[in-house]
């Protein structure tokens, strides 16, 4: 079951209102992004605790709806 990219932004913007989220397919499927999330939310936090509140605001649909999220996020300057 693919999850357009317009979802995954949408979920992430959701959870993360500041964030700056830029999807790029990188597979013509679905399944597969990449995507580069930047929020002032990060500050602070080790690039595993960032990661995860990307996940987290993906609420679970990581290993179904969504195949595989290649993920870089960012504090802004």
């Amino acid at each position: 079951m693919a999850m357009p990219a317009a979802d995954i932004e949408a979920l992430i913007k959701a959870a993360l209102p500041d964030a700056v989220v830029e999807i790029t397919a990188l597979v013509d499927d679905g399944d597969h992004y990449q995507a580069r999330v930047e929020s002032a939310a990060f500050r602070g936090k080790t690039r595993v605790a960032q990661h995860k509140m990307v996940y987290e605001a993906l609420g679970g649909r990581m290993g179904g709806e969504l195949h595989a999220l290649q993920l870089s996020t960012s504090v802004p300057n």
